[in-house]
């Protein structure tokens, strides 16, 4: 019995999953008695979850109804900063700690990844799947903890980047260069090409919302 309670996954993660994949997006309404039932607990652990989620700015209130949060243009900025600052210092460590085999895994990922070039919503997934690699390659339990943190408010941007037209062939290309930079050991090149990455995508994203981009 203690297995299966142990099985339960908690209706905060439930809830921060369900926005993560996209199943809410930026904007929409989340109702307590709905969440409720899509997840098969009751009513107080949902209510308690919504509430942590506010507090922490993942919700915000608009009258009585609380709705998924949506970032502002200097909100997106300071994201940006914050998780090039800290998926830099991962590139940096994973320089110095990364196994052989990570890094094989790495650029794995780099060369499978290309299939999804013309699916942008596979390729933010994949690219996803890519940082948190690159992530556990550093070998700090507590930065891959405040990482976990930004990307998931990251899920709070409702369109990737990776949708504008050539931006998914040129951030395979980026992911190539971070990999070749851990491998030979440099750390200050692999903190810079991620970081160099993110620029990219922060002026890619900052395009498409202007509408001077085209998307895929």
């Amino acid at each position: 019995m203690s297995k299966h309670k142990s099985d339960v996954k908690d209706p905060y993660e439930l809830i921060i999953d369900a926005i993560d994949s996209g199943a809410y997006q930026p904007g929409d309404r989340l109702v307590e008695a709905e969440l409720a039932d899509r997840f098969g607990v009751s009513r107080t652990p949902i209510r308690e979850a919504l509430q942590r989620l506010e507090t922490q700015s993942f919700l915000h209130r608009d009258g009585r109804s609380l709705m998924v949060a949506t970032l502002d243009h200097n909100q997106v900025g300071e994201l940006y900063t914050v998780r090039a600052e800290l998926e830099g210092l991962a590139a940096y460590l994973a320089a110095r700690h990364a196994a052989p085999e990570e890094i094989r895994v790495l650029y794995d990922m780099v060369e499978s990844d290309r299939e999804f070039v013309d699916d942008p919503q596979k390729l933010s997934r994949a690219n996803r799947r890519f940082h948190n690699q690159l992530h556990l390659a550093s070998h700090n339990n507590f930065l891959i903890g405040q990482l976990q943190q930004v990307h998931r408010t990251m899920a709070l941007l409702a369109d990737t980047s990776l949708a504008a037209d050539g931006r998914g062939e040129q951030a395979l290309n980026e992911h190539l260069e971070i990999v070749r930079a851990v491998e030979a050991k440099d750390g200050e090149a692999a903190r810079q090409a991620l970081k160099q990455h993110l620029s990219f995508a922060f002026e890619t994203r900052l395009k498409l919302d202007a509408g001077e981009w085209q998307t895929v």
